[in-house]
Formats: C-alpha cells, structure tokens, sequence
C-alpha cells in the first residue's frame, strides 16, 4: 500500500506530525517501535506546555491517545506501534520503508524523521563489563534501587543536574563529575544541586575507570592539569554525557553532519532530499526539547502538505 506521508518515530514529534496530517486528511501511516519518546521514563515533567506538570508516563499516554483519536475509520491515519524501520530508500517518486521483520515494504510519496536520540555510553575501562549492572542510565527508572547508598552521576548538562536531583532522594550522597569548568545546564538548576547537603560537585576532571566484582563498587578519576587521581567508592554510575542520533536509517537518503544529525531547513524542516522532513532530536536543530520538537513537527506538515499538493 502507497501512502502520502510515512512518519518515523513515536516521541512528541511524531505524535504532533500525526495529529496534524490526519487533520489534513493526508494518508498517512505512523511506524513506531514505542510511544512518548525519551520522556515517557521521566519522574515529572514542569515544562510541556498547557500542563504545570505531567509524569512522563502520563505524557506517553495522553500523546497514544490522541494519535488513536485519528485512526478511526473517518480519518486517514494508520498507526503502526511495536515496529522498527531498518531503513529508507528512494525508488523513483517515492520512498520505500523497509521495517524489521516484514518481508513487505511501505511505500510513501514523502517521509518525516522524527526518530530521536539515544543516551551517548561511557567508553573507559570497565564500562562494558558493569553497563546495567551499576552503570545506569535513568535516574528515574533506577533511582530508588540505590537508596541509602553512594552513587556518581557523570555529565554537566540538564540531564545530568536533573538526574542528580532526582536521586537526592533516594541516595546517600551523590557525586557529580563534569570533565569541564563550567555546566552547560541552567544557572537556577545548578544552583538548586549545589544547595543539597547529600550532594559534592567534582568540575574539570576526568573519569578514567569504573571499577567492581559482580556489580560496580568504586570510579575512578582524574584533576585535569594535575596528576591527582581519586578512587571514589560507589555503588551505582549514573551516565547523562549526551545524546547519540537515531540517523542509522536515513545516512544513505538524505545528508547528515558531522554529529550525525539530520541537516534541516529551519524555516521549514525540510532534509535536502527532496521529499523528506525530518523534526525533533535527530535534526541539527540549535535547541532540542518537547516542545520544540512539536513545533517543529508541525511546521514541517504545514510545509509537506503544499508540497503534497502543489509540487513546490
């Protein structure tokens, strides 16, 4: 079956890519391994707009349930959840969508990637051996397995501060390690964990290993410009250093930068493939969040939807 429009994703920006290509009546199918995104494993959420504040459970299912609104039999919307897409290619006028598992492709006259990011992994010794195992990546999800115990959280972004507020309650202490001088999370969050009597903020050093028998028991790490190295004891890594693309499937289709990033028109989201969008995480987008990934979302519908019907 041949669509008008496949959508590629199930965070925030998919969801609002969905939403409103139904409204337009553009026959649409939306491929997603899961709904909500990132997000959906958040304890709080303060900042999406309309809400003063939601879980990210919650979120996830107010975003299901609006997309389900739109797949009923009078509208143009098909949602297709628990699938992953392998790849993206060009055939003549149209895409072709190969998904994992399915000997049959879709094909689409266009495409929105809206296919996120993944948290970025610890790379020095011992990262392998203790990944879930005391090397955790979700504060929330993992938070309250640690309770009364020591544990570091390695970043300095919002994620990072976030996370750290988070396990305040639960934790023992908690260490923060941040390779720079400087966070790159808002000042007012940076100052709320510095406020906290359980917590010790470690700037401009080095982690250089993560150490343990079955389960991790201590990091270790390193002054920059100085040759102090300190075995800190701990029982659990909590790692917030970043945000990997998921671009894997469309790399061959339409440019990506060095960062592997999907490169945007910001004025409409358009990729320089012609025929596909791409909103949200995975773009080159300046600033990424829930909103922001929706907005974007929607500008590139308004956008597919002339060129749908216009050519231009």
């Amino acid at each position: 079956m041949e669509y008008e429009l496949a959508i590629v994703g199930g965070g925030p920006a998919a969801c609002a890519a969905a939403v409103y290509a139904a409204r337009k009546r553009i026959k649409t199918i939306m491929i997603a391994e899961e709904v909500g995104g990132q997000s959906a494993v958040s304890d709080m959420i303060y900042n999406w707009i309309g809400t003063n504040a939601i879980s990210g459970t919650d979120l996830a299912q107010h975003l299901r349930a609006h997309v389900d609104e739109y797949t009923k039999p009078e509208h143009t919307l098909t949602f297709s959840t628990g699938k992953r897409v392998t790849k993206i290619e060009k055939a003549g006028t149209t895409f072709t969508i190969g998904i994992d598992g399915q000997s049959e492709s879709i094909q689409a006259r266009s495409v929105l990637v809206a296919t996120g990011s993944r948290h970025r992994q610890l790379t020095v010794p011992g990262a392998d051996t203790f990944e879930h195992k005391g090397i955790l990546y979700c504060a929330t999800c993992d938070g309250p397995l640690f309770s009364g115990m020591p544990v570091v959280v390695i970043g300095g972004g919002n994620a990072a501060l976030e996370a750290v507020l988070q396990l305040a309650q639960y934790a023992e202490h908690i260490t923060l390690l941040h390779r720079s001088e400087h966070y790159r999370a808002d000042p007012i969050t940076v100052e709320h964990v510095s406020k906290l009597s359980n917590v010790t903020l470690r700037t401009n050093v080095e982690l250089l290993e993560v150490k343990g028998d079955k389960f991790v028991s201590a990091v270790v790490y390193k002054e920059n410009g100085t040759t102090n190295i300190t075995e800190l004891p701990v029982s659990g890594v909590f790692v917030e250093i970043g945000q990997i693309p998921n671009t894997d499937i469309i790399k061959d289709v339409a440019p990506i930068d060095q960062y592997g990033k999907v490169i945007v028109d910001p004025m409409n989201q358009r990729t320089k493939q012609l025929g596909i969008w791409a909103a949200g995480d995975c773009t080159d987008g300046l600033y990424h969040q829930n909103n922001i990934a929706a907005g974007d979302a929607v500008k590139a519908i308004e956008d597919m939807y002339v060129w749908l019907k216009t050519g231009k």
